[in-house]
């Protein structure tokens, strides 16, 4: 079982859940995240107009999804095709092994728990 964490922008999380919804996956979480990263800041009109602001953070949305190892590589594939444009501004993906899950309410373990 793995945790995969996709960092975006706001404006691709459409698409983000509609590949993990063609992977059959059961739930997301996703919040707003703000950081640094290699991605070119764009500078900000400030007041009325007459000054510029190069802000050091970016806002971007983070989601966390759960699925069993053989789901994957698929998923990933298809978010590195789809959304990939060449720009370092696209997002991450990161991948963490999940020891165990349990569902609360059925009591179920593991997969079966997703």
């Amino acid at each position: 079982m793995k945790r995969i964490d996709i960092i975006i922008p706001h404006e691709r999380l459409r698409e983000v859940n509609e590949i993990l919804h063609n992977h059959k996956v059961g739930g997301l979480t996703f919040y707003d995240i703000k950081g640094r990263g290699r991605a070119k800041r764009e500078p900000i009109a400030v007041g009325r107009g007459v000054m510029r602001y190069v802000p050091e953070f970016g806002s971007r949305t983070k989601v966390e999804v759960l699925v069993s190892d053989d789901k994957v590589k698929p998923i990933i594939q298809d978010i590195i095709n789809q959304m990939s444009t060449g720009s370092f501004s696209d997002g991450k993906i990161f991948l963490y092994d999940v020891i165990d899950a349990y569902d609360i309410g059925t009591k179920e373990t593991r997969d079966n728990a997703l």
